[in-house]
């Protein structure tokens, strides 16, 4: 997505140690209409997957999964990190390293929100290591539903996770803007043109 691309760039700053701040853009202040064409974007790229429910996890995975149900039309559930006193009955729970906040981090969702057969699509803020979508993914297959794909907004294409989540789970992984390169004077993505070469 080029849009997303040019924000990152002109927006994205990197704060050493693999991350990469883009509060401005999705983590804190979002842009609508770009969330919105992200949205668009990913249900266009698997809409043929038939999807009966979006799954992600809170914070910064709502936006896009939202605006992805939205132009699906079908529900949208997200992990919560703390259980609220109106959760209730059977409860799925996975934990997962934060690479933001450090240590481990709890994930849960109500059982009666991802029920049996349900055929679930993954939307994410970010794809590095991928163990939260790990989390997410062992989630979709404790409640006995089939996982149709994994679309994040960011991967970090040189931590790995899309290769060790694509043969776990043998699903389309897909991101809207893929990083190959980051450090605090450029960032490079996986469709840009040889360094060097003009167009």
């Amino acid at each position: 997505m080029q849009a997303l691309k040019d924000k990152i760039r002109s927006e994205g700053k990197y704060l050493g140690e693999g991350i990469l701040k883009i509060d401005g853009i999705l983590n804190h202040q979002m842009d609508p209409q770009l969330v919105k064409q992200m949205g668009e974007e990913i249900a266009h790229r698997f809409r043929d997957t038939h999807p009966t429910r979006i799954l992600t996890a809170e914070v910064s995975g709502i936006a896009p999964a939202l605006m992805a149900a939205l132009a699906l039309d079908v529900p949208v559930v997200y992990a919560r990190k703390h259980k609220p006193l109106t959760m209730y009955g059977p409860v799925f729970l996975e934990t997962a390293p934060s690479h933001t906040h450090g240590g481990e981090i709890n994930l849960l969702v109500a059982a009666e929100y991802l029920p049996p057969g349900e055929r679930v699509l993954i939307v994410d803020d970010f794809l590095a290591s991928g163990k939260t979508l790990y989390s997410l993914a062992r989630m979709v297959g404790e409640a006995r539903c089939t996982l149709v794909g994994i679309v994040v907004v960011v991967e970090k294409l040189f931590e790995g996770g899309r290769e060790k989540l694509q043969k776990t789970y043998n699903v389309p992984v897909e991101a809207l803007a893929t990083i190959t390169y980051l450090d605090e004077n450029r960032i490079e993505f996986a469709d840009d043109p040889p360094r060097g070469v003009e167009i």
